[in-house]
């Protein structure tokens, strides 16, 4: 393949034991891009200039808060927020387009595309969406190339909800055939087991609540909750 490919970092994941591997890579350049965004890049005038106009989305938002560089966030958010007043106070100034007729299109306000548009972009999601997805194509690509990712595939504890249909819906572009066939019957068999376990898991964590279960063991539910929701959700433990 002439794309570039993640062999080593995509193994090294599914090397590790995780509800979803998948949550694990994009975590993985999730923290890579936070690193990055509040390291000493944010003073670059390039850098500063996309931030400004792109902002960052609730979800990196947090994790850049979480980073402890309090100085370098309120920089970025200070250029960032004055970036968007100028943009509002010149449609602001603009007012609302006239409406038509009575049977015209009503279309949407510029002022209304522009907060949505800004509030729902993200310089880290930009960042990493094209690595993300290679990650994924160099899971395929292993699957077919290398029996013994095929097997650590297998034998993995399955996947989110939301990577389980990424992974099935992604697979046709680059498998064929047999290959195809003998990806999609393991990549079902490893995400629907792995979810009833874990759906058991939870549903053990509730018995253990009722006082004739008392003395009986944990087994592995004491952690269930969080598993479960990167399970449902693609929240890993460590984003509590």
């Amino acid at each position: 393949m002439k794309e570039v490919l993640y062999d080593i970092p995509v193994n090294d994941i599914f090397d590790t034991p995780c509800e979803c591997p998948v949550c694990a890579m994009r975590k993985k350049l999730e923290d890579e891009g936070v690193a990055f965004a509040m390291g000493p890049s944010y003073m670059e005038d390039d850098i500063r200039l996309t931030t400004d106009k792109i902002g960052f989305c609730e979800r990196h938002m947090k994790m850049m808060y979480d980073f402890e560089n309090r100085l370098g966030l309120a920089l970025i958010l200070n250029t960032h927020m004055q970036n968007m007043i100028k943009e509002l106070e010149k449609l602001q100034k603009k007012g609302r387009s006239s409406s038509g007729g009575l049977f015209s299109k009503k279309t949407a306000s510029a002022l209304y595309e522009y907060t949505e548009a800004t509030s729902h972009s993200c310089f880290i999601c930009e960042r990493i969406r094209d690595t993300f997805e290679r990650y994924l194509v160099t899971t395929l690509y292993l699957y077919e190339k290398d029996m013994s990712f095929r097997e650590k595939f297998r034998k993995c504890q399955g996947f989110c909800l939301e990577h389980y249909g990424k992974l099935y819906e992604m697979a046709p572009s680059y498998l064929h055939g047999q290959t195809l066939e003998d990806f999609t019957s393991d990549l079902n068999t490893v995400f629907m087991e792995n979810f009833r376990r874990m759906q058991e898991e939870v549903s053990w964590f509730i018995d253990k609540f009722d006082y004739r279960n008392a003395d009986a063991p944990w087994k592995t539910s004491k952690d269930a909750l969080p598993r479960a929701m990167t399970k449902v959700n693609g929240i890993l433990p460590s984003e509590h």
